[in-house]
């Protein structure tokens, strides 16, 4: 009897042990730990590529404001430049109107002259057939022009007052004739000035129109990527949200599951030990015989404290050349600006009021900022041969006149300046262009 209850204890803890091991749920559990520990991985990959993305788009927009800022002062530069193109043509079309006038009273002038001229001749004519004063055709015959005759005439102390007169009108006549020819040549020479300071115009705008439209269509095509990254970044967050999201789910639901596994197994462990025990009630009612060895003491358990010890795991004048590097990028051409603080502050300059401008940076007046030009910047220091040129030395350049532009050399064959096409930039003089159009002036200031 006593062996059948052995048996048959031993049976209950068998079954109870088995039910209490069975590794129901090992499989699933390994398959989501493995499945976690991928989408972490996965996770971290996913949110250093939003970061890398994130710096990027934060370094686009930085660039996006650049350009903006640039395409501001380009239209700035564009309206400045028009409104001074418009004055210029209308200037043209004044002095026009002047040379015409001057025109017009030249050839009135120079029909009353003549007039005069046939005057005199009769007069003289007249006196030779009458026998007349001999000096007074000397000075007829030995004239080598009418001017020159008209000189003579004057000269001569025996001329009637009649013809005194005439003479004297005609001179003062010939002066006024002369006078206005040399106004009509300044007005030309004014004129051309101005025609050639309008095409030089016309070039710069047409050259900062090209340069606009591309900056236009950098920022365009900056703005289209700056979205396209957004949305890729908004698609892999939201991909990351839905996967972490589903794995939180999966893993709350495994719990659940495991959780009603390990009910239910207590409560099998229960019903089996509730069930042995009723059995063992029954057994003891009978006469058992005495033990031949005491039973075995239950292993001690282990407490939960006994855990392995774990180790535990800190400025000069010598700066001209670079004080205007700050406006390369950051500048427009402005034909006549950079004369005011409004266009200084806007980085508006042409090639003298920046060559003004980098020179007072470090303390060097080049007078007066209202009419520094390429001409009075030409004689503000010493001329130099151009195989003494030095790094701050003023170079000029025959552009659209004879000095018609003008830059800082900064060594290495190179110059700053206010370019048309560029604003403020260092351009190589050694090569193309501007190896052309140096004059070989070089100022030392």
């Amino acid at each position: 009897m006593k062996k059948k209850m052995l048996l048959l204890n031993t049976t209950v803890l068998l079954g109870l042990g088995g039910v209490l091991s069975t590794p129901a749920y090992a499989s699933t559990i390994q398959d989501m730990e493995s499945q976690k520990s991928q989408i972490q991985n996965q996770r971290q990959d996913v949110q250093s590529n939003i970061k890398a993305a994130s710096d990027e788009l934060t370094r686009l927009q930085a660039e996006q404001d650049q350009m903006k800022a640039q395409l501001e002062r380009l239209t700035l530069a564009e309206e400045e430049n028009n409104k001074k193109a418009q004055k210029t043509e209308a200037d043209i079309k004044e002095t026009s109107k002047q040379v015409d006038q001057l025109e017009k009273e030249i050839k009135l002038l120079q029909e009353k002259l003549e007039k005069r001229n046939d005057i005199l001749k009769d007069r003289a004519r007249s006196m030779q057939e009458s026998g007349g004063n001999v000096e007074y055709l000397q000075v007829l015959l030995g004239s080598s022009s009418f001017g020159d005759f008209v000189d003579r005439a004057l000269a001569v102390s025996t001329i009637v007052d009649a013809d005194r007169g005439i003479l004297t009108e005609t001179k003062n006549m010939q002066d006024e004739l002369k006078t206005k020819q040399a106004d009509v040549k300044s007005k030309l020479a004014s004129l051309e000035d101005m025609k050639a300071e309008l095409d030089e115009m016309t070039v710069q705008l047409a050259a900062q129109k090209k340069q606009k439209d591309a900056l236009a269509k950098e920022l365009k095509d900056k703005e289209a990527k700056n979205e396209e990254l957004k949305a890729s970044l908004q698609s892999k967050d939201s991909s990351l949200a839905n996967e972490q999201s589903t794995l939180e789910q999966n893993i709350k639901d495994q719990k659940a599951a495991e959780e009603a596994a390990r009910k239910a197994a207590e409560q099998a462990a229960k019903d089996a030990a509730k069930k042995a025990a009723e059995q063992a009630q029954k057994a003891a009612a009978a006469p058992l015989e005495k033990a031949d060895s005491p039973s075995p003491k239950a292993a001690p358990k282990a407490s939960s404290n006994d855990v392995a010890p774990t180790s535990a795991p800190a400025p000069k004048a010598s700066n001209v050349v670079t004080v205007g590097n700050r406006w390369i990028g950051n500048s427009a051409y402005v034909f006549g600006g950079g004369r005011s603080q409004s266009d200084i502050n806007h980085g508006l300059f042409d090639c003298s009021s920046f060559v003004h401008w980098a020179y007072s940076q470090v303390g060097v007046n080049l007078g007066p900022l209202g009419s520094v030009s390429t001409e009075t910047l030409k004689h503000a220091g010493t001329q130099v041969s151009s195989s003494q040129m030095q790094p701050g030395d003023l170079v000029f350049f025959d552009t659209y006149k004879k000095d018609g532009h003008v830059g800082i050399y900064v060594g290495g064959g190179k110059f700053i300046g206010a370019q048309s096409s560029t604003g403020v930039a260092i351009a190589n003089m050694s090569s193309g262009y501007w190896k052309q159009k140096f004059n070989g002036r070089v100022v030392r200031i």
